[in-house]
């Protein structure tokens, strides 16, 4: 059974850090793509971060600067390493897989709460 949960959520102050992190299990995590998204309240779902089984990364370009992800394939788990936070990155943060079969899995979201 595939199973990707986040934790690391949370409520922080405008400039503050938080690191999430999604622990996988039932598929290939290490041929894997791996990916972070969010969603605001009232927005779209948007792609903030992925990085490839080769360990390639890419960002969107509000977090570039501010944002790290990275994976652990001993531990199955996806980190977001997120710094100097805004309000505007208030969202459910998601992971999502895509394995090399293009099969995808979702987590179920972590809320991220940047306010004073």
């Amino acid at each position: 059974q595939v199973q990707l949960v986040e934790s690391g959520g949370g409520l922080v102050q405008p400039g503050g850090s938080l690191r999430l992190s999604c622990a996988a299990s039932g598929f290939a995590f290490s041929s894997s793509a791996m990916s972070w998204y969010r969603q605001a309240p009232g927005k779209e779902r948007e792609l903030v971060a992925t990085i490839a089984m080769s360990g390639f990364t890419n960002y969107a370009d509000s977090v570039k600067g501010r944002f790290t992800i990275a994976r652990d394939n001993i531990k199955n788990t996806v980190y977001l390493q997120m710094n100097s936070l805004k309000p505007e990155d208030t969202a459910v943060y998601y992971c999502k897989a895509r394995s090399i079969f293009s099969a995808e899995y979702w987590g179920q979201g972590t809320q991220v709460t940047v306010s004073s």
